[in-house]
């Protein structure tokens, strides 16, 4: 005789969006499927649409999962920037490509076709605000000029944005310039050194140039 497990809403669902993550990860959306979800969690398929509804409420539920794991896992990135020691955004960068390359661009763009928009903001608000404080905390000790907040804010939406459509849409852009798959990696270490660049703000050399070149 089989023992039921006893599972509470909240480990239900929790453990069904995790049995969706890794089907998204292993075929894409399309693997995604109801029953493929409930055979995983070891739940008859009338469990999962208990707790979710329709298919397309598990995929945006998904997302949603996805969104919350991006910014738990940048949290502990940027807490690793303890002590005196300069900020390198490298994790960051990885952390991103990371989660899209697991599957989430291409369930963002189905759910997309299906209907579905984006109502929500701020999703890196955290890391900007964080990475912004970093920037101003090293500046001050070593005599640079810390970037604005809105530059950072606009580094990290470019960055967001290559990361997001990379997955989809990569090949076809480095093919565009002449680079094959074997840049894909090049361009994420571009990113990091775009970030670092503008995180580390300008020296007073640097600061003067500017201020000759605008006094012309």
């Amino acid at each position: 005789m089989t023992t039921r497990v006893r599972r509470t809403p909240e480990e239900a669902r929790r453990q069904i969006l995790e049995a969706a993550a890794k089907l998204l990860t292993a075929g894409g959306p399309a693997a995604v499927q109801v029953r493929a979800v409930a055979a995983e969690v070891g739940v008859s398929d009338a469990a999962v649409n208990h707790h979710f509804g329709t298919r397309e409420q598990l995929l945006s539920a998904l997302l949603r999962f996805g969104g919350a794991r991006l910014k738990s896992e940048l949290r502990a990135a940027l807490d690793e920037w303890g002590g005196d020691g300069a900020a390198d955004p490298a994790r960051l960068v990885h952390v991103l490509a990371g989660l899209y390359a697991d599957g989430y661009a291409e369930l963002a763009l189905a759910l997309r076709q299906l209907g579905w928009r984006d109502t929500g903001s701020g999703m890196l608000d955290e890391a900007v605000d964080r990475l912004h404080t970093r920037a101003v905390t090293d500046g001050a000790a070593t005599g640079r000029t810390p970037p604005s907040r809105e530059a950072v804010q606009l580094t990290v939406a470019a960055l967001h944005q290559a990361v997001a459509t990379e997955p989809l849409f990569g090949d076809e852009f480095r093919r565009s310039v002449g680079l094959d798959a074997s840049a894909r990696d090049r361009l994420v270490g571009w990113w990091i050194e775009t970030l670092r660049t503008t995180l580390a703000g300008r020296d007073a050399s640097t600061r003067a140039m500017h201020k000759g070149v605008g006094d012309r």
